[in-house]
């Protein structure tokens, strides 16, 4: 009997903090305050409409037909597409792996959030707190240097995870109702703080009054689309395990709204609270889109300057870091349960073991940004996952679905308990059909040109005096991992074959094969 969600409002819940993760806390102001403010947020919202909305609605529908993860429900496509779902298990790993590394520099920073207390003005030392501990090189040397601190936050971090999904949507439902408040409440808390400060209208000015003039950027559109689908969580196996758990009787389409538009307001409310304070401190153009140097570099130096009172500055700092760990956690999770789903589906594995076992042997694996060199590897094993095969696995999603099967079935899955507000063919049909497909394919070819513009190595060095990364480690920890991604359709087949010799039975059902029950 396949597990559901205990209520609607568990699985809103779990999806919303599934898709409200870091990136909206710290890279989304970032890109606003690059790219004109309200010009951002204009081609932003085109692009939730145009392209997150129906890809999200999607993933969601066929899975909750099917109740199979992310590789079974592309297989009922046709039975050719399987691959593509464990492309999209796969980009889940590689991000699950260096996620859990950034989630416990959050926790690290929250356990030392008591230092700002005595750092009141002093924006060196607050500044380089976080890189202190962590004993970062800057570079891909250094594997041997360790950061204790670091380990046992990073133990917590996956102890965490597996807690909140040991016992799948039953306790995933209740984590959820803390995990999705909490951080809104503290972003709340933030908010007031910094509308209340000298010069908190030139934030808001800075962040809802569009400069037009920024259209014409190319980077702007680039990036605006790239948060957009990084944002919803798609790609990467989650909302396929979501959506398998999900009632028959539930509301895709007005379920998908509200998560989508819960996720654009907690990053425009987490850009008022970084533009306000920012602005209030005297440092607004010091924010960037990085987002490891906002949260841990630009950020601290902000918090110091707060008030002249260490006591408060330190309580800010605390319920600024217990924010993130909110909104770390839960992303965190819900990759792992997108992972253990697919996994125990196609081969008939308890779910509470697999799971362990993933969170074990990817803990191990997440040792490697412990080290001196952690910062850099995970740099890049970022980039090459953003850029190169999470948009290539939303590509060939659409393809399967918009070319290799009728999507108007779908459309009819999408909109079967939907009585109000049905999505619309002319809405659905173009954007998974032509409109998306093309769109990220621009931006892969985009992401392409960059990475060849600079000769194939990303964070190559730009003059003599700075070192970059070499081509080794591009290699290993990039264009390696690129192709054990998208190989990872072949290396199951493998497996089956092997599995199969010893009597298992393969699922292979297809669209037509599943119950309407």
């Amino acid at each position: 009997m396949r597990e559901k969600w205990s209520s609607r409002s568990a699985f809103i819940m779990a999806a919303i903090g599934s898709a409200v993760g870091l990136g909206n806390a710290w890279r989304f102001p970032g890109l606003a305050a690059e790219y004109g403010g309200g010009a951002f947020l204009f081609v932003y919202l085109i692009a939730m409409l145009i392209i997150g909305i129906p890809l999200l609605m999607m993933e969601i529908s066929i899975a909750r037909y099917t109740r199979q993860g992310a590789p079974g429900s592309m297989r009922a496509l046709n039975k050719k597409t399987e691959g593509i779902g464990w492309i999209a298990v796969s980009n889940g790993i590689g991000i699950s792996i260096y996620y859990a590394a950034v989630f416990a520099w959050v926790i690290l920073m929250f356990v030392m959030s008591f230092k700002f207390m005595n750092m009141t003005g002093d924006t060196e030392a607050a500044s380089s707190l976080w890189e202190t501990t962590i004993k970062t090189t800057g570079t891909t040397e250094g594997f041997t240097t360790i950061s204790w601190p670091v380990v046992g936050c990073l133990i917590a971090a996956w102890v965490l995870c597996y807690v909140c999904i040991r016992n799948g949507t039953t306790s995933v439902g209740k984590v959820v109702k803390f995990t999705v408040s909490l951080p809104v409440i503290c972003l709340l808390i933030m908010a007031v703080r910094g509308v209340m400060m000298p010069g908190a209208m030139t934030g808001f000015a800075k962040l809802f009054i569009p400069d037009w003039t920024a259209l014409g950027n190319s980077n702007l559109w680039v990036d605006a689309i790239g948060q957009v689908f990084y944002s919803l969580s798609t790609s990467m196996a989650i909302m396929f395990a979501y959506g398998s758990f999900l009632d028959k009787k539930s509301n895709i389409v007005v379920d998908t709204m509200i998560i989508a538009f819960s996720d654009m307001f907690i990053s425009i409310l987490a850009g008022i609270v970084m533009f306000t304070t920012m602005a209030g401190v005297g440092m607004l153009d010091r924010m960037t889109d990085s987002g490891i140097a906002t949260a841990f570099i630009i950020y601290p130096q902000a918090i110091v300057k707060i008030s002249n009172s260490g006591v408060f500055n330190m309580i800010f700092a605390f319920i600024f870091y217990f924010c993130l760990i909110t909104l770390a956690i839960d992303s965190l999770f819900s990759i792992i349960e997108g992972i253990s789903t697919a996994i125990s589906d196609k081969f008939n594995l308890k779910k509470k073991k697999t799971t362990l076992t993933i969170c074990i042997v990817e803990g191990i694996l997440s040792l490697i940004f412990v080290t001196g060199a952690g910062l850099a590897v995970l740099d890049i094993v970022d980039h090459f996952i953003n850029s190169f095969t999470l948009i290539i696995t939303g590509v060939l999603e659409m393809i399967a679905a918009g070319w290799f099967f009728k999507t108007t079935k779908i459309l009819t899955e999408l909109n079967r308990n939907t009585k109000r507000f049905k999505m619309p063919s002319w809405w659905f049909l173009p954007s998974i059909k032509v409109i998306s497909p093309v769109v990220l394919a621009g931006l892969f070819a985009w992401n392409v040109y960059g990475l060849f513009k600079s000769g194939g190595i990303y964070g190559a060095a730009t003059d003599e005096n700075s070192v970059g990364y070499s081509l080794a480690s591009n290699i290993i920890f990039g264009w390696c991992l690129i192709a054990l991604i998208l190989f990872s359709g072949l290396i199951i087949k493998i497996i089956v074959k092997i599995k199969s010799s010893k009597g298992y039975k393969e699922d292979d059902r297809t669209w037509e094969d599943f119950q309407e029950s």
